[in-house]
């Protein structure tokens, strides 16, 4: 293949020069799209483009739903996308079928635990959407008692991990008021990590597990970005270890294209 002929590092040279990228130039930054904008790493993909970090990673991270859809084999079970009244109303079957009781709604495109409700059935969640309290899309999921919450942050071969308890309110994330402690991960729990992380194509994350009283994992979330209130590693190191990893990345891809 031919060498690239560009390499894009910044949103604004990508949105000036968008209309004459061509097939292998590389986009080296995750790409700034208001609601709406996503269609355009489709085309970016579909004109041979490559960017860093990839489509998925940054479709997911911006997307509740469509990690629910990409994830859906390492997320609780009878967690699901809802993206109209129809798909709501299977979902209201589903549940009722699996006697779930609580459930927790989960507005898309929120973060740092906004926009997360919890419901004492799905009876009452649908009347709540049904009613126009609610917009779609969302995700809904079965809320799991007793539960951890496990932050885990991958940069490379950097992992560390800690846990996140709120006595006093179900969400905790420390935006919420939570607290956090170092958390060891066990082997099983740092490979289902890097399993899910191979399934979005993301070269780094941050990663929020549930762990229930028996101790089995699933994944609640994952984003390219999050905040780093409890780590152990600072917001200066951190850059200093993503942009390394980022230029190995583009150097790798680079070597591949020849």
């Amino acid at each position: 293949m031919s060498e690239p002929r560009a390499i894009i590092r910044d949103n604004k040279t990508l949105f000036n020069r968008y209309s004459q990228l061509q097939k292998n130039d590389i986009v080296c930054t995750r790409i700034c799209l208001k609601p709406g904008e996503e269609p355009l790493l489709a085309d970016l993909c579909e004109r041979g483009i490559h960017l860093i970090p990839s489509a998925a990673a940054q479709l997911a991270s911006r997307s509740k739903c469509f990690q629910a859809r990409l994830f859906s084999d390492f997320m609780l079970p009878g967690t699901l996308p809802i993206y109209d009244s129809n798909t709501l109303l299977k979902a209201t079957s589903y549940y009722r079928q699996h006697k779930y009781a609580r459930v927790v709604l989960k507005r898309d495109r929120k973060n740092a635990g906004l926009g997360v409700y919890i419901f004492n059935d799905i009876e009452d969640l649908y009347n709540q959407v049904v009613g126009g309290s609610c917009d779609y899309p969302f995700v809904v999921q079965p809320f799991q008692e007793r539960s951890r919450d496990i932050r885990v942050i991958i940069l490379d071969d950097y992992v560390e991990a800690y846990e996140r308890t709120n006595p006093y309110n179900f969400r905790k994330n420390l935006h919420c008021g939570g607290t956090s402690a170092p958390y060891s991960l066990s082997e099983s729990q740092l490979l289902f990590c890097r399993q899910v992380m191979e399934r979005g194509r993301f070269a780094y994350a941050h990663i929020d597990l549930i762990l229930n009283p028996k101790g089995d994992h699933h994944l609640m979330e994952i984003n390219l970005r999050g905040g780093l209130k409890g780590a152990r590693i600072c917001s200066r190191n951190y850059k200093d270890k993503l942009d390394s990893l980022c230029e190995a990345l583009l150097r790798e891809l680079k070597n591949t294209l020849g």
